[in-house]
């Protein structure tokens, strides 16, 4: 990572350049103002369905990506954000059950397997399923926080999720680094 510090270089009105190696940081007495450069940022979803059991939150496995800027995002194994620049981070996701179920639909962001915050908590329409999203600004480390989406519903048996495109998203980008 290329680094400015502001309190030894840098004459307003002056270019500098990276040297290859990842992001530009910039900082001010010692305190990061922006990241400029691969930024992580992930968007990926699920079109096939996925089956989530009665009353039991389940790891919503979004395995396609639309995009994943610096490889943080894992569609294969684990479907979680990994990111490796420490900062503040807005985290977003939804799920669209299918069937005409009774019963209510829920979602959650977890953070290092723990729920960090839920989401809606809908009932599920008796004509075309149950819809629920889920959005937060999260502080990741950059080293060993993670984050994962999680979805819930209690229609008295499984229920999968609706498959066209943009149904089930998960998306996440770094807002601010620190």
């Amino acid at each position: 990572m290329a680094l400015i510090n502001t309190t030894t270089t840098g004459v307003l009105g002056s270019t500098f350049f990276g040297d290859g190696t990842g992001p530009l940081t910039v900082q001010q007495n010692g305190v990061t103002l922006g990241v400029y450069g691969n930024i992580p940022a992930f968007s990926a979803n699920r079109v096939t369905t996925q089956s989530f059991s009665n009353s039991t939150f389940t790891k919503v496995q979004y395995d396609v990506k639309r995009f994943d800027t610096n490889s943080n995002y894992d569609s294969t194994t684990n479907y979680r954000f990994t990111p490796t620049v420490a900062g503040y981070y807005q985290i977003n996701g939804n799920v669209s059950f299918a069937g005409a179920s009774a019963g209510y639909v829920q979602v959650a962001i977890y953070k290092n397997g723990g729920q960090h915050i839920s989401g809606s908590a809908v009932p599920n329409n008796t004509s075309v399923g149950g819809m629920a999203t889920a959005s937060s600004v999260i502080y990741l480390n950059g080293t060993t926080d993670y984050v994962e989406f999680y979805a819930w519903q209690n229609s008295g048996g499984a229920l999968g999720l609706q498959t066209a495109a943009g149904n089930n998203t998960f998306s996440g980008a770094l807002m601010k680094a620190e």
